[in-house]
């Protein structure tokens, strides 16, 4: 299955401690609907509005770390208070989101729910968040120290200068050039190029290794 459906106790699991009971109050304020599901490439979260007799319904990527699985689902949540308010009359990710957004997030760094370097962060773009949590590269950097470790698991920027790595899809590239916040790499085998922000996880490959 690619999906699970979780009893709110067995959210537990995927929080960090002191997390739970304020997040399991907002869901059960608001009925939601809630989805753990297994790694999705393009999204970490997903926000749906309730209608036509359907709860709001939120999904996160369970194969997250707990503070990330916490910064995705309160992302989520702030969808869903904007809602709330305005329906759909303001943008997705517009000053009224960010507004949300910004309180779920004081209101846990004021509980102390993060960690120091994670809070630190978190505090940096409180007023302005950004639309996801890759896109605030340094906080995506801070993050994903907590993820357990692979090996081989590189990101982009820790990937030495022409330097082979693989995406998961199997694709291999040939790092370049840094240009401006974004690295240059080439597709070996179509010779296409691709720029890949510097916090995106891959694998690297032996430098010795031939296509």
């Amino acid at each position: 299955m690619a999906k699970n459906e979780h009893p709110l106790q067995a959210l537990a699991e995927f929080l960090p401690p002191d997390a739970f009971l304020p997040v399991a109050a907002y869901l059960q304020q608001y009925k939601v609907h809630l989805t753990i599901k297994r790694e999705r490439k393009s999204i970490l979260g997903d926000y749906r509005n309730a209608h036509s007799n359907r709860n709001h319904r939120i999904s996160v990527n369970g194969n997250l770390n707990v503070w990330s699985f916490l910064v995705t689902l309160l992302h989520e949540l702030a969808h869903l208070l904007t809602f709330e308010k305005f329906g759909n009359r303001v943008q997705s990710h517009g000053r009224e989101w960010k507004s949300f957004f910004g309180q779920l997030l004081s209101q846990f760094i004021n509980s102390k729910v993060f960690p120091p370097d994670i809070e630190k962060e978190l505090l940096a773009t409180l007023h302005n968040p950004g639309a996801s949590s890759c896109a605030e590269e340094s906080l995506m950097r801070v993050l994903r120290k907590y993820d357990s470790k692979k090996e081989g698991q590189l990101l982009v920027e820790q990937i030495p200068p022409n330097g082979l790595f693989k995406m998961k899809d199997g694709r291999i590239f040939k790092k370049g050039e840094k240009l401006r916040k974004r690295y240059r790499c080439e597709e070996v085998g179509t010779r296409k190029v691709y720029l890949f922000s510097p916090v995106f996880e891959v694998e690297l490959l032996p430098a010795l290794q031939k296509f």
